[in-house]
């Protein structure tokens, strides 16, 4: 099948699929003799394995890796099971940091009037964030100060 249907049958779009072989996570495609890429059932079952593992968030070097043990019969599940649970404490530390933003910003729209004076603490924590410039926080001073400024 072209590149197209193989793009149709496994969700992946042409571009990546081409992406995925430019960059070796799946070998290059079989050429016809019209020079169009010439794509295999277990091909297409391939990009669907990239497709699920890109919906749950693994990094194209993790697929690659996952890819490894998926082609391995030997593989031992310990090493699919640690990629895995690495995965999930990244996630983990993306939702704590997520979380840690959102209410950092609850607090600084808690803390602003939202009226016609130009004062605004969003924009004062913008212009000079806490010693923390991964997540901005506010101390308890610092939002007593942006109160008072209201």
């Amino acid at each position: 099948m072209n590149i197209g249907q193989a793009s149709k049958a496994s969700g992946v779009s042409a571009k990546m699929i081409r992406y995925y072989e430019q960059t070796g996570l799946i070998p290059k495609a079989d050429r016809r003799d019209s020079g169009y890429r010439d794509y295999s059932p277990s091909d297409v079952h391939m990009l669907r394995f990239i497709r699920r593992a890109r919906d749950l968030g693994f990094s194209v070097a993790e697929i690659n890796e996952l890819l490894s043990l998926w082609r391995d019969k030997a593989r031992q599940s310990a090493d699919v099971k640690r990629i895995a649970q690495a995965h999930i404490d990244q996630l983990q530390q993306r939702i704590a940091n997520l979380e840690q933003m959102a209410a950092t910003l609850g607090t600084l729209v808690d803390c602003c009037a939202g009226d016609g004076r130009p004062d605004c603490p969003i924009l004062a924590d913008l212009e000079e964030p806490g010693d923390d410039h991964d997540v901005p926080s506010l101390t308890t001073a610092g939002i007593g100060r942006l109160r008072h400024r209201h």
